[in-house]
């Protein structure tokens, strides 16, 4: 299935954890168009109000602007343009580290996605951040060292994980306690499991 690389406006201090392949679809995000220039990429489409990125855009580029007064931000306008030309698969950059507003919002932004039926997630050099509804997962330690696990539902229930110094099974997590934060993952694979309900899963390294 062919990825969608989304590029937002967040300071990315370390490019190396990126791996594009050449067939993926890049959408900036206004500003997001900066780590397209860093990484040598000519992304497929540049989007947004332009308040931040306002030179001129490469050739044989997309362009789709924006009024400044939208309801959208422009990655959410960025993930929507993924979803209407039918990427499932949604890679977000340049999401996190910032301003904690534009960080919960992009949160909310790949919940959307999920529950438009695609899967994005949210990544930088020392976190990736994901959504899981009613289903389970595989991670590899190698890509990181810790997993913290919210509720982003009221409940979820059923909440299995294996492969990790503190195993779980068919416990419950609610969102007003942070339960599972930081579990060291000690197998080559952590197991995550929600049977009913949407779990936010951060799996980070130190």
């Amino acid at each position: 299935m062919k990825r969608c690389l989304i590029f937002a406006g967040a300071d990315i201090p370390d490019y190396s954890f990126l791996k594009i392949d050449k067939n993926d679809y890049v959408i900036c995000a206004d500003g997001g168009y900066f780590h397209a220039q860093k990484l040598g990429l000519l992304p497929d489409v540049i989007l947004g109000d332009f308040d931040t990125f306002s030179g001129e855009a490469p050739e044989n580029c997309e362009v789709i602007r924006y009024p400044k007064e939208k309801d959208d931000t422009d990655t959410m306008l960025a993930v929507k343009l993924a979803l209407e030309r039918g990427f499932l698969d949604i890679k977000i950059f340049g999401a996190l580290g910032g301003r904690f507003d534009h960080t919960f919002a992009n949160i909310q932004t790949i919940f959307y996605a999920k529950r438009m039926g695609a899967d994005a997630s949210l990544h930088s050099h020392k976190e990736s951040i994901y959504i899981l509804e009613n289903e389970s997962r595989l991670f590899e330690k190698h890509n990181g060292n810790f997993l913290s696990l919210f509720s982003y539902s009221e409940k979820s229930f059923g909440v299995s994980v294996s492969g990790v110094k503190y195993p779980l099974y068919e416990a419950t997590l609610e969102n007003s306690f942070p339960l599972g934060i930081s579990n060291e993952i000690i197998e080559n694979f952590a197991d995550v499991e929600v049977k009913n309900g949407v779990l936010l899963v951060i799996y980070s390294k130190d």
